[in-house]
């Protein structure tokens, strides 16, 4: 399926305006899913540009919007607040996109999937049940950096800027659990999670973790780890010898995640 590309400004959102890249399915029906996905760039990465994932998860049918999250600064809470008020607008006028059946997801990878599981917990806490869904990319959640997994971050040559990143982040002098999902201690009731990691992935046991925790807390969760050798690293900027092959996977299990949650709204209404 094609893709349409277009930048566009959003204006009304609580912060203010929002740049934000737009990527929808040339091809897609009535109540196309609606995805909010916050790019990678180790908390620093501003102003709209390429997203590959983006643009995966778009040539399913869906539309995606990437905004510049870091428009009013990049350290916590001030991408929280921008991602909040994009999603908070969403939910109550879809900004155009999408229509009355549209699934309303949000989204993210690496740094941009914590500013997505941080969403997620504030509109559990703000705005239940106008979320559908996330999408959580090899998420950046762990500051301390302390797992076997993460030993792989130098070879992809994201240890220092990962490191450099978080402490960008939260030199506002706090860990709040909305800036550092992983030591949140309250997960119930958070919109089902599908989570992408892959075996050569540095970011592998922290996303891993997450998914077990979220679900001991008793949310909806797909873990999906793909094979080593897929070029994921990728996905967010990390060093690769492998030609990218992750996409089909990656659309094959979103459709999936989409369908089911379709499934669970239609059976929500008819009871």
């Amino acid at each position: 399926m094609g893709v349409e590309i277009k930048d566009m400004t959003l204006d009304k959102p609580s912060v203010g305006s929002v740049s934000v890249r737009v990527y929808a399915g040339e091809e897609y029906g009535k109540g196309p899913p609606v995805v909010i996905y916050f790019r990678g760039g180790a908390f620093r990465q501003t102003g709209p540009g390429e997203c590959a994932m983006a643009q995966c998860l778009a040539e399913t049918g869906a539309i995606v919007v990437v905004p510049d999250y870091n428009v009013l600064g990049s350290v916590f809470p001030k991408p929280l607040e921008v991602g909040f008020s994009i999603f908070s607008y969403m939910a109550k006028k879809r900004a155009g996109f999408g229509d009355r059946k549209s699934l309303l997801l949000v989204g993210g990878e690496e740094a941009g999937g914590n500013i997505a599981a941080a969403v997620s917990l504030k509109a559990r806490d703000q705005l239940a049940n106008e979320l559908d869904g996330q999408v959580l990319v090899s998420p950046l959640l762990d500051p301390l950096m302390g797992t076997q997994s993460f030993r792989k971050a130098d070879e992809t040559g994201m240890r220092s800027c990962w490191a450099d990143g978080w402490s960008h982040y939260l030199s506002g002098g706090i860990c709040h659990p909305y800036a550092a999902p992983s030591v949140c201690s309250r997960l119930s009731g958070i919109a089902p999670a599908l989570l992408f990691s892959s075996e050569d992935d540095p970011l592998l046991d922290e996303t891993m973790v997450y998914a077990e925790r979220l679900k001991s807390a008793g949310v909806d969760v797909r873990p999906h780890v793909l094979p080593a050798g897929t070029g994921w690293p990728s996905v967010y900027g990390g060093k690769t010898q492998q030609v990218p092959s992750w996409d089909d996977n990656v659309k094959s299990q979103f459709a999936n995640f989409i369908r089911d949650l379709g499934v669970q709204r239609n059976a929500l209404k008819s009871t």
